[in-house]
């Protein structure tokens, strides 16, 4: 592929990313909003000195080296800061997308992050859970193949070994980009790999493309010399955090502590990217460049965290291809009225006032 093809090209400049983070405004710190969407009897107070009264005694919260903010949220010890002494606060690493909706769904996490495709699917297969913030839009997924390999589309894999994590976005990519090609996924022979895996795989020749995932993605451009063959950012959903509807219901002070975290971060991580990028070579093992590309060149921080029109534009887009599937038992139906019913914004439209308002 030449580099003047336009799938090749990042839609994500660095020059207006850095330039973005030179306006974000300082946010409040957590604990100055963390009871406003809360009953009276529950809410904290918040703050460090562990004075507050909050509704639960427990928080399990996820982190992942593919959601940028997580990192600065529980390097920074954001929550724990807001929440005190009154609640006991335990990190979980999800490896992918479909590892973080198995932790929503057996009740191992109370908040996750996931791709919005991801997301969408587990609510339409019965998964109780709303979206509460908006981490990033980013292009995290691309098709990518060995250097020496003679496969330069989708067109190509007809009949070909692919590596993929089912229930993720990359999975959902490589759906969309073998119909571009006009090839159904039975077309290729799917290989059910967790995102590393597959990475793996292909530098092993088991198989001949990979649907991936950054960063590691971008540690098999540098360390590999692997090729990413096809790129479509229209195709990537944006980055969901999402509760379980019980939390939300039962524990919305501290849901409110957990997105008034993630806003400070994200104004933290604009005004910082090199600090998050080495954050993030750090957490992940990858090298110091490999993790710059992605933040600054791969990943949009600098959208609303408000979850509404814009996300579920693009899930309607991937919509027919979740029905027509057969990941979702109940069909057409069913995912017609996850995304009806996906979306939780109090919380971020709470945050975003509170950093409008200066509090």
């Amino acid at each position: 592929m030449t580099p003047t093809d336009p799938s090749s090209r990042s839609p994500f400049p660095r020059r207006g990313l850095l330039a973005a983070g030179a306006l974000a405004a300082p946010l409040a710190l957590a604990g100055c909003v963390a009871g406003e969407n809360a009953d009276a009897d529950s809410a904290g107070s918040g703050g460090s000195d562990g004075g507050g009264s909050w509704s639960t005694a427990t928080l399990t919260i996820d982190f992942a080296t593919y959601n940028p903010l997580s990192l600065v949220v529980r390097d920074q010890q954001l929550i724990e800061k807001a929440l005190g002494d009154g609640v006991e606060v335990t990190w979980v690493q999800s490896a992918g997308s479909n590892k973080a909706n198995e932790l929503l769904r057996s009740g191992s996490a109370d908040v996750a992050s996931t791709a919005g495709s991801a997301a969408l699917l587990a609510r339409a297969n019965g998964s109780p859970i709303k979206v509460i913030d908006i981490y990033s839009q980013p292009e995290w997924s691309a098709l990518v193949v060995r250097g020496d390999s003679d496969v330069t589309g989708p067109a190509d894999l007809a009949g070909r070994p692919v590596a993929a994590t089912p229930g993720t976005d990359p999975y959902f990519f490589l759906v969309q980009a073998l119909a571009e090609a006009g090839l159904e996924v039975e077309d290729v022979e799917v290989q059910a790999l967790q995102h590393a895996d597959g990475r793996s795989a292909l530098d092993g020749g088991s198989v001949d493309a990979w649907s991936g995932l950054d960063p590691i993605m971008g540690a098999a451009e540098v360390e590999s010399g692997d090729v990413l063959v096809y790129r479509n950012v229209d195709f990537n959903t944006y980055g969901f955090l999402n509760a379980t509807e019980q939390f939300i219901t039962e524990h919305a002070d501290v849901a409110q502590v957990v997105v008034d975290a993630y806003e400070q971060a994200r104004a933290w991580a604009l005004e910082n990217l090199e600090a998050t990028a080495s954050l993030l070579a750090e957490v992940a093992g990858i090298a110091p460049e490999v993790a710059t590309t992605v933040i600054t060149e791969r990943s949009n921080l600098d959208v609303s965290g408000v979850p509404g029109d814009d996300q579920t534009a693009v899930l309607e887009r991937i919509s027919p291809v979740l029905a027509d599937s057969g990941d979702v038992a109940g069909g057409a139906d069913a995912v017609a009225a996850a995304l009806s019913s996906i979306v939780h914004a109090d919380f971020a439209e709470a945050a975003s006032a509170a950093a409008g308002s200066g509090k």
